[in-house]
């Protein structure tokens, strides 16, 4: 298998004691490439897409992604544009975030068209969230769009709704409609839904993305009941065993990596998200956005 994910990879400024800031990588999409390389058979090919800078910054963020096994896409590097940062605070296990990311790189990304046209040659599936709809902007999202309508490959999304990346609330409804209609696999969470739809419960949710083109919508809800809805058909799915989380952070990005894995090794959207459940469950047992899931997890699929 060939997967490629296309984000915008972050220099993320954590605590590190006293008034000490630890300087990491991470992102949405990032973060599900990693856990998606520590989840699948060691034949598969793990790529991320992105555009990075010049300067210290890009090139730790280039390190990071190949030490973790993923192969960097060659993309042109910006001249003058960085990548995006922010700080992180935690309180009771819930982080919140602040953000500088006016001069990531990433936004220009599809000023490169050619260079993402061949990083998505030969894939078997290709992983986006909502954060790169937003921040790649209205003409880069059409010509995303009109790439993905073009591929021989499967397409799955999250939606990872953010507020202040989009001008409005109509514009993220929008593009969010407009991705379900090029996709096959969407990945969205109720409670960003029901915010931004207005989506009475999470079956409303994976109606709403079936209706518009989706084959497989499957509806995360945290420790709530979720949704499926499987070529046309919907059905509610059991909320996971009540885990007390340490840090919430990369929660549904362990979530997709996992539930992806398993979809594209053959096993029910049932078996596979009950095997993400698990996943997840390890991912807010320790802090970070990156926890190595356990071996017993890890071997299931090769």
């Amino acid at each position: 298998m060939r997967v490629v994910a296309i984000g915008e990879p972050m220099i993320e400024l954590a605590s590190a004691g006293a008034d000490l800031l630890r300087a990491g990588v991470a992102g949405d999409s990032l973060n599900t490439g990693w856990y998606l390389r520590k989840l699948c058979p060691e034949d598969w090919s793990i790529h991320y897409l992105t555009r990075l800078g010049r300067g210290r910054p890009s090139e730790q963020i280039a390190r990071f992604i190949t030490d973790a096994g993923l192969l960097l896409a060659r993309v042109a590097a910006h001249q003058t544009r960085s990548v995006g940062m922010y700080m992180i605070s935690l309180t009771d296990g819930e982080r919140s975030f602040d953000y500088w990311r006016g001069q990531s790189a990433a936004r220009r990304l599809m000023d490169c068209l050619d260079d993402v046209r061949v990083a998505l040659v030969g894939a078997d599936l290709v992983y986006l969230t909502g954060i790169t709809l937003a921040i790649i902007g209205p003409k880069g999202r059409q010509s995303l769009f009109s790439l993905l309508r073009e591929g021989r490959f499967r397409v799955a999304f999250d939606p990872n709704h953010r507020p202040r990346l989009w001008t409005s609330a109509k514009e993220a409804r929008v593009a969010y409609i407009q991705m379900a209609a090029t996709c096959e696999i969407v990945l969205p969470s109720f409670e960003d839904e029901s915010a931004l739809f207005a989506d009475a419960d999470p079956m409303a949710t994976a109606r709403r993305y079936a209706e518009a083109g989706s084959t497989e919508v499957l509806v995360k809800n945290g420790p709530g009941t979720g949704a499926l809805s499987l070529n046309g058909r919907q059905t509610l799915l059991p909320a996971p065993n009540f885990t007390i989380p340490v840090d919430t952070t990369g929660a549904g990005d362990s979530y997709n990596a996992a539930y992806l894995v398993a979809r594209m090794n053959g096993t029910s959207p049932i078996e596979a998200n009950a095997f993400a459940q698990l996943v997840a469950a390890n991912t807010v047992s320790r802090p970070g956005a990156l926890v190595a899931p356990p071996l017993q997890l890890t071997g299931m699929f090769g």
